[in-house]
């Protein structure tokens, strides 16, 4: 750490968190190159995600794919929608380093998203856990919307709970933060993107929840979600975004579990073809129609 950085840091030890915050915003504003690197970075992880998602079923029911293809998705998805609200994170950490280079904060970001990835192999796992004991209990024509709706009212509950506001003043604080586990070198950097990524998941995992829950595979449902986590992070009415978030995925729950149809947005499976995914689909009728339209090959003497 800098003895510029270090002197700043002291004299903001004890502020408040919209301090800190505000810290952090002016950190990034000085490191503007990695900042404008990181915002497009999102932007091409964006562009990525939309490619990706092309076609494909949006609903609730969606398949997941193989294990692979969607941690592939997943960590794409995570720095589109968490790269944002790490920017002014990582700013701060490339200013308070003695490293002027771009190697060490590339590397916080890079631990941090490795730690959500490995969250998207445990969501992976848990669905495809409760559908292999659930069978068709988990079919939305049967159960399937109750224990949407059911996700979300956890989701929001979760939103006030005091494990909730602890994590999220992690997040808000990177300043505390990265005085309290500073760590020097690459390895260091390492080690704090991923601490910095277990408070965010602490802090973010039931929205992450929810996204499951209304669809994973809805560019719709990632930017609601996303713009949700980014206005957690970053506006300075903390419990007014927490109490919002709560009462969005409150109505969401609501919702599903009253009037699915009538939710805005809302992919409603309409029956065991919306398992799979649509993207799947077009790949059979097209092979399918690729076999009809084949030139027979002509009949031996």
């Amino acid at each position: 750490m800098t003895a510029s950085a270090a002197s700043a840091a002291a004299a903001n030890r004890g502020q408040h968190p919209r301090g800190e915050l505000g810290t952090a915003v002016a950190a990034a504003r000085s490191r503007i190159g990695l900042v404008a690197l990181l915002l497009a970075l999102t932007a091409i992880a964006w562009w990525a995600t939309v490619d990706r998602m092309a076609g494909m079923d949006a609903g609730p029911s969606s398949n997941l794919g193989a294990l692979g293809w969607f941690v592939g998705v997943w960590v794409v998805m995570m720095a589109a929608m968490m790269l944002p609200a790490l920017a002014p994170t990582v700013g701060l950490y490339a200013t308070m380093t003695r490293c002027r280079g771009l190697d060490r904060p590339l590397v916080f970001a890079g631990s941090y998203l490795v730690v959500w990835g490995c969250a998207g192999v445990m969501g992976y796992g848990v669905v495809a856990l409760g559908r292999s004991l659930l069978a068709g209990d988990v079919a939305w024509d049967s159960s399937g919307h109750w224990l949407a709706a059911g996700v979300l009212f956890a989701a929001a509950g979760y939103e006030l709970t005091p494990l909730k506001d602890v994590c999220l003043s992690k997040c808000r604080s990177p300043l505390g933060f990265l005085l309290g586990s500073w760590r020097d070198g690459r390895r260091g950097a390492a080690e704090l993107g991923a601490r910095h990524a277990a408070w965010c998941l602490g802090c973010c995992w039931a929205l992450m929840a929810g996204l499951f829950a209304l669809g994973v595979m809805s560019l719709l449902w990632m930017a609601l979600i996303a713009v949700l986590i980014t206005l957690e992070k970053m506006l300075p009415w903390k419990r007014a975004v927490s109490w919002g978030t709560a009462a969005l995925l409150l109505a969401l729950a609501i919702g599903l579990a009253a009037a699915p149809e009538a939710v805005p947005g809302l992919v409603v499976p309409t029956g065991p073809a919306n398992t799979m995914s649509t993207m799947t689909q077009m790949h059979a009728d097209t092979s399918r129609t690729i076999a009809r339209t084949r030139p027979s090959s002509p009949a031996m003497p």
